[in-house]
């Protein structure tokens, strides 16, 4: 067994403004805080904002030329006309549309817009240009900004927001999104009709949740976050995150080292049960990825066929071919961890192995079959998992739709723990992790590379191997998780995205951690 010290292996990052991720209603409620509890005024703020995305706008695109400001009502609207007007000063050539009738415009917004129109912008109507005239301003634009819909919009954009969203859509020229691109769910990421696909977001007063979960990544484009000067982390607004954010780069300093005297007994046994008939890389990729990222010793339970192949591949492997589950009852006393899964099936070998593995209550990863076959037949609940479900896995777990998992993924994946305990991974853009007491959390970044098979398995061992290492479950799923996608990105890096396979990305690793590790820094033991 393992002899690491699980109280330093089981910290998580603290939570601060620059990871913490609030839902639309949240920062709502923040702003209004800061405007009535602390006497700054909405317009400051709004010029605030409008000054932090200038700057942003002039960094990113310096020598983008016409720029065209596109505004709707309400306060991101009345940031578009700010930023209009902080670029005529700067003499830059640049032009407004308004998608709301100024003379709808209230409060700040109308203040903004009387602004920018004192200043010299010129400032066109959509619902008065000709059609003509409205591609034309689009076609020939250097630059768009997009404060068009904010926050506080919910459902599919109406006209005449949709008609110019799905024309910026069509645009080459680079976009930036004021806050969150315009028909994207600030608090989900959904997007409900069309959604303003941008280059740059740039984003105020708090993080929006909705910005790194499910289409969010791939319609906010580089999230660049202003906190406008409210330092929100010491303001006693009441606002509670609906998650953490986090990457390798907030969580490698956490990976354990070893002391001078460490053997592979301290680092844990890990058993890989993987691999029926036809399926047999499933079980091997999982294992080599356990290999990689440090357990002690890893075995692999198998058919039969694979372990010749499996040993060629990975001879630092313990291979055992088995055809029924009296001969793993011997492998799992023997292991600490457990990964059950990856091309199991779903016949009655893999229904055998499963078996096996859920009364053994043992540390384990449930990912693949394993779980397809939870969704059909009633399974022991227990803290000492982790399940690892795809998007079309969870939905059969919850038995509801793949659309109902995507639409909210933080629910999906706080339904899928308050049924099945222990620690849930929700793989898929916006990774997110709950265990129901430090989470949820989100993976930041994505890479489309890694959409081929086998990246589960490979996942899967990870997190067995550091949970061997004496991680606590979810430390292990988020140190394995961040992992797993910085060495995807990097052999990306090498290989692009269409190349991309689970073994690059194993391969990849080994530079990571040879980086994480600082010997005689952080000695564990």
């Amino acid at each position: 067994m393992s002899h690491l010290n699980t109280t330093t292996l089981s910290k998580l990052p603290a939570r601060t403004a620059s990871n913490a991720l609030y839902s639309a209603d949240a920062v709502r409620a923040i702003d209004q805080y800061v405007i009535e509890q602390h006497g700054i005024p909405g317009f400051e703020l709004m010029q605030r904002a409008a000054a932090s995305a200038f700057r942003q706008l002039v960094r990113q695109w310096s020598e983008a030329t016409p720029v065209l400001v596109l505004c709707g009502g309400g306060n991101n609207g009345g940031d578009g006309y700010l930023i209009a007007a902080a670029a005529h000063r700067h003499g830059l050539d640049v032009r407004c549309i308004a998608c709301k009738a100024p003379a709808d415009l209230k409060g700040d917004a109308a203040g903004a817009y009387q602004k920018a129109k004192a200043d010299g912008v010129k400032i066109d109507r959509w619902d008065a240009l000709a059609e003509r005239d409205r591609n034309d301003a689009l076609i020939s634009a250097g630059l768009v900004v997009d404060a068009m819909l904010g926050t506080g919009v919910n459902g599919a954009p109406r006209e005449p927001f949709k008609s110019a969203i799905t024309a910026c859509n069509g645009l080459t020229c680079p976009v930036m999104a004021v806050d969150i691109p315009s028909g994207l769910d600030a608090t989900t990421g959904a997007v409900s009709g069309v959604a303003l696909k941008a280059s740059l977001t740039v984003t105020f007063i708090a993080q929006k949740s909705g910005l790194f979960l499910a289409q969010g990544p791939e319609f906010a484009g580089q999230v660049v976050f202003e906190d406008l000067d409210l330092d929100i982390d010491r303001l006693d607004h009441g606002q509670v995150p609906v998650a953490q954010r986090f990457s390798w780069a907030t969580v490698s300093c956490d990976i354990p080292l070893r002391p001078v005297t460490a053997h592979k007994g301290r680092f844990g046994h890990v058993l890989v049960i993987a691999g029926d008939s036809g399926y047999g890389g499933a079980g091997l990729l999982a294992a080599e990825a356990a290999s990689r990222s440090g357990a002690g010793l890893v075995s692999l339970a198998t058919r039969p066929d694979y372990v010749a192949p499996a040993l060629t591949r990975c001879p630092s492997l313990m291979v055992r071919g088995v055809n029924h589950s009296s001969e793993v009852a011997a492998l799992i006393e023997a292991a600490d961890t457990l990964v059950c899964g990856p091309g199991i099936g779903q016949s009655a070998w893999g229904q055998q192995m499963l078996q096996q593995v859920v009364l053994s209550g043992k540390k384990r990863v449930l990912d693949a079959d394993a779980l397809n076959l939870m969704s059909k037949q009633a399974s022991v609940v227990a803290s000492s998992h982790v399940l690892t479900p795809h998007p079309g896995e969870a939905a059969r777990l919850l038995d509801c739709t793949v659309a109902d998992v995507e639409t909210d993924r933080l629910a999906a994946a706080d339904r899928l723990q308050k049924k099945f305990g222990g620690v849930i991974l929700l793989k898929g853009a916006g990774t997110v992790i709950a265990d129901g007491e430090t989470g949820p959390w989100v993976l930041d970044g994505g890479n489309p590379g890694m959409a081929t098979g086998g990246m589960g398995d490979a996942l899967s061992g990870i997190i067995g191997a550091l949970l061997g290492q004496g991680l606590a479950p979810c430390k292990a799923a988020c140190l394995a998780t961040a992992l797993h996608l910085a060495a995807a990105n990097l052999a990306s890096e090498r290989l692009g995205y269409m190349a991309l396979l689970p073994q690059d990305v194993i391969e990849a690793m080994a530079g990571l951690l040879a980086a994480a590790e600082r010997p005689g820094e952080r000695e564990v033991g």
